[in-house]
């Protein structure tokens, strides 16, 4: 009984550690089923501290399984993006969890190798001592430190310049949403920044652009042709997705996607749409993920 308490008052911590190495729910919910036989399996008599322990043993499982999903992903059917998850509204007032389980960091989170992600999310996500990583990733001092330095280096120059309020984040997905219900071409182009990169990922079971619609110009023309071609009912619902405003799309009463963005300046400059319905999973369910 210990065990399992301990386990549960630690489990949605263990859950976001698990998500942002992996980016896939359904990988983070198998690794904390993994995490859990191992824990049942530990003498915790002589364990001094239950959370570092626990952080340790998901750290380790979802670096092995991060590795192999590396490989598979490689052969996946067009882009590739995070599995988004069902939050509250208010998990957006926490800037940087906001920040670390956001889809933009997410996508750029993908480009890090499996040990460099890792050493990442611990220390910048989760503050986490440099002794405590190594101790988790079992390898020495200075190796945490350089992969810390590559990593640190490598987000900061793919990550926005400066962090949006909730309230910026909220406008600028609400006039995206008009401007989506209204087809409204010069709508769209007033709320995407010129460099506005966008990105679907079908898995192969749904309709998506192989390759990220890159400029305001293309990505509106792109979102209003793409309306006009299917003569579906589409509903266009407001939602909390990664702790940040999103919208969900369905057709014909069915869930059909996520639209998750990234805003900078008042304007979106990231739009991920995902499709594959494997990846909607937690989308779908009634309650919200509470994370940490």
């Amino acid at each position: 009984m210990a065990a399992t308490e301990t386990f549960v008052a630690h489990r949605n911590l263990l859950f976001t550690v698990a998500y942002e190495m992996l980016g896939s729910g359904a990988d983070a919910d198998d690794v904390l089923q993994e995490t859990w036989l191992r824990w049942v399996g530990v003498d915790t008599a002589h364990v001094d501290d239950p959370r570092a322990y626990l952080v340790r043993i998901t750290t380790r499982q979802a670096l092995n399984r991060l590795r192999s999903v590396k490989r598979r992903r490689e052969a996946y059917v067009g882009s590739w993006l995070p599995e988004p998850l069902l939050t509250t509204p208010d998990l957006a007032a926490d800037v940087e969890l906001a920040e670390s389980v956001s889809m933009g960091l997410m996508v750029v989170l993908e480009t890090l190798t499996p040990s460099e992600r890792a050493v990442f999310v611990l220390r910048e996500a989760f503050g986490l001592g440099y002794d405590e990583i190594a101790a988790a990733l079992e390898k020495s001092l200075a190796a945490v430190h350089q992969l810390a330095h590559r990593a640190r280096r490598h987000v900061e120059a793919r990550r926005p310049r400066r962090t949006v309020t909730p309230r910026e984040a909220q406008a600028a997905v609400d006039a995206f949403r008009r401007a989506l219900e209204t087809r409204d071409l010069q709508g769209l182009l007033d709320v995407l920044a010129p460099e506005v990169v966008a990105i679907s990922d079908g898995g192969g079971i749904r309709q998506a652009t192989p390759r990220p619609v890159i400029g305001a110009d293309r990505v509106a023309r792109f979102v209003v042709k793409g309306l006009a071609k299917h003569d579906v009912a589409l509903t266009v619902r407001p939602t909390a997705i990664n702790a940040a405003p999103a919208l969900a799309l369905y057709v014909d009463g069915e869930l059909d996607g996520v639209l998750a963005a990234r805003v900078e300046d008042g304007r979106i400059t990231g739009l991920y749409f995902v499709r594959n319905p494997h990846k909607l999973t937690h989308v779908d369910a009634e309650t919200p993920l509470t994370l940490r």
